[in-house]
Formats: structure tokens, C-alpha cells, sequence
């Protein structure tokens, strides 16, 4: 009885002891990526460190709002590369160029060479509309979005544009960075439509002669002598003597129709809102502030047409309201 009761037992170490090892010989789950918002959580800061002899020193800005030029780099998704802010955050990108937004969520430290102010993924490139090698100017603002655009960043998609920068803006934005704004485009490129002369020659009628002279043939009738010519006539002969066939009027080249001239050639004044490289942007501003886009060499002009000073000045102040700092009023002469 002590036998059996033995070998049951040492079965049931045995058993134990094989169980154990085939848990120990079982590797640990692998790490499972958080994409919720356990995902932006631990926030790190990090020790200064030092790029081509400038330190820089991480911190948490809350009101960070920069401008500098961007890079193009690796990274997955819309990220992006910052030396100070911290990984991770989200910052408003903007392209000084065209005024487009987007966001952008920092997932590391960067560029770690050069003077550039943020190195953004090639899908971050893409979305803000940059050239491929381009050195392009940004502006980088530190923004708190809601967690479904968060969600939709961490999981590498993109989110919607935000509103484009107005031009005024644009071109402090610029000034700040040390831009020169290109000189304003010549108005005088609208050329006066020349008027359409008719080559059309009008049909004249020849007039008939009056009196019994309408049954002789059309020759030139003789003159009278010189001594009756002091006799005073009948009344009927007089008429006679006196109608001479008319002569065909010259053709007169029919006038031409008034032709519409735009402000440029006519005199007057409107408001210059703004030029611009795309057509599509130029068509936005446009229907913003209710003027009108016209091709002016390679960019497009935004103008509002105006009646009168009083005219103008009322639609420089709907520019400048609607953001346009920089419109102001043409005088054409």
C-alpha cells in the first residue's frame, strides 16, 4: 500500500517539475504598441545637447510659436523632428510660401545637423505641398488638438488642413524671418481692346430727278441760255432749271460700337489684394472678398473693382478686415 501510495506521488512531481520547465522554456509576450491615449504618455524632455557648437535645451513651452526652415527626413506617418519641444507634442506647421497648415505630431529629436528648425517626415512633406530639396520657410506653432485627430496621427494618417494663413500675416511672417517681399507687379499690363472698323460699304439710292424730266434718260441736262436765264420763268420750268441730279454720297465708315475698357485703360482706381502662383488660391481670396482674378505674367492677381474714392476706400477696409494687411488702392490715370 506504501508503494502505491509512493509511486503516485513521486508521478505527481514529476509531472510538476516537466510543467514547470515547459513554462520556463515559453517565451514572454512581445509589447503590444499603444495607440490610444496612453500612446503620447511618458512625455520626455531630455538633457541639453549640443548641434555644430549651439546648445540646445529641451523644455515644455506651451506657447512655442517659431519660424525657421524645414527639412525633409524619414520618419513614418505626419511626424516630425524637433530639438526642444517635447517628444511627444503637436505643432500647426505653415508654409510661408503658399499659407497651407497642417498638423504634425513630434515623435523625435532633430535635424541633428544644420540650422533647420524642424525635419518633417516625407508623408508631412507631401501633405504641405513643399518642392523635394527645396529650402523651405515655415512657421511652427505648439497646439493641443483633440484626441480623435491625436488617434488619428499616432496611428500615422493625417488630419484635416487647417485655414490658410492670410496673405498680411504671410508677409510678417517673412519680414520676421528675414524676407524680402518681391516688388509689386506693373498695373499696367491690361491693354485697351482697339475698336472694329465695318469693311462693309453701305448701298446708296440714287435720288430721281423731279418733274417731267423723270421720263428722259439719266444724262446731265443742258444749260439754259444766258438770256433767258434773266427772264423769270414759270414756276414749273424754274424747278426744272434748278434740279440738278444729286450727287451719290461718299460710303462713311460705320462708326464703331463702344467697346468695354476695364479700369486700366478708361481711368478710374481699384483695390490690389494681393498676387499669387496658383490660380486656385488666387480664385479663394477672390471669392472672399468679392473682387476678381486676372492672369498678370506667371501669377494671378486678386483686384476690386471701384467707382469712386469713397468706393475705394470702402473695399481697401473689407481687405484689410478679411485679414489682406497689404491691399491698397490703384489709381489709374
Amino acid at each position: 500500500m506504501k508503494s502505491a501510495v509512493s509511486f503516485i506521488a513521486l508521478s505527481a512531481a514529476l509531472a510538476l517539475a516537466s510543467g514547470s520547465a515547459a513554462l520556463a522554456r515559453t517565451p514572454p509576450p512581445a509589447p503590444v504598441m499603444q495607440y490610444g491615449p496612453a500612446g503620447d504618455y511618458p512625455v520626455t524632455i531630455g538633457d541639453p545637447f549640443t548641434i555644430d557648437g549651439v546648445t540646445y535645451t529641451p523644455s515644455d513651452t506651451m506657447n512655442y510659436d517659431a519660424v525657421g526652415y524645414a527639412q525633409s527626413g524619414e520618419g513614418a506617418g505626419v511626424s516630425g523632428a524637433h530639438r526642444t519641444l517635447p517628444i511627444p507634442s503637436y505643432v500647426e506647421v505653415t508654409s510661408l510660401d503658399s499659407g497651407k497648415t497642417i498638423v504634425v505630431r513630434l515623435d523625435r529629436r532633430g535635424p541633428m545637423s544644420g540650422d533647420r528648425l524642424v525635419e518633417l517626415s516625407p508623408q508631412a512633406w507631401a501633405q504641405l505641398g513643399l518642392t523635394p530639396g527645396a529650402k523651405s520657410p515655415v512657421r511652427v506653432r505648439r497646439v493641443n488638438p483633440p484626441e480623435q485627430e491625436r488617434a488619428l496621427l499616432r496611428t500615422g494618417q493625417m488630419v484635416p488642413d487647417r485655414m490658410d494663413t492670410p496673405p498680411g500675416l504671410l508677409a510678417a511672417l517673412k519680414r520676421k524671418l528675414g524676407i524680402v517681399a518681391p516688388a509689386p507687379v506693373p498695373d499696367d499690363t491690361a491693354k485697351p481692346v482697339p475698336p472694329q472698323v465695318a469693311t462693309t460699304r453701305p448701298v446708296v439710292i440714287p435720288a430721281k430727278p423731279m418733274g417731267r424730266s423723270a421720263a428722259k434718260p439719266a444724262t446731265a441736262p443742258k444749260p439754259a441760255p444766258l438770256v433767258k436765264a434773266a427772264a423769270k420763268p414759270p414756276i414749273e420750268e424754274s424747278r426744272m432749271a434748278s434740279a440738278k441730279p444729286e450727287a451719290a454720297p461718299k460710303p462713311q465708315p460705320a462708326k464703331p460700337e463702344p467697346v468695354a475698357r476695364s479700369a486700366s485703360s478708361t481711368g478710374g482706381s481699384y483695390v490690389q489684394v494681393g498676387a499669387y502662383s496658383s490660380r486656385d488660391r488666387a480664385e479663394k481670396v477672390a471669392q472672399s472678398v468679392g473682387g476678381s482674378v486676372s492672369a498678370a505674367g506667371k501669377v494671378w492677381r486678386v483686384r476690386i473693382a471701384t467707382s469712386g474714392k469713397a468706393d475705394a476706400e470702402a473695399a481697401l477696409a473689407k481687405a484689410r478686415r478679411a485679414g489682406y494687411a497689404d491691399a491698397r488702392v490703384q489709381h489709374v490715370k
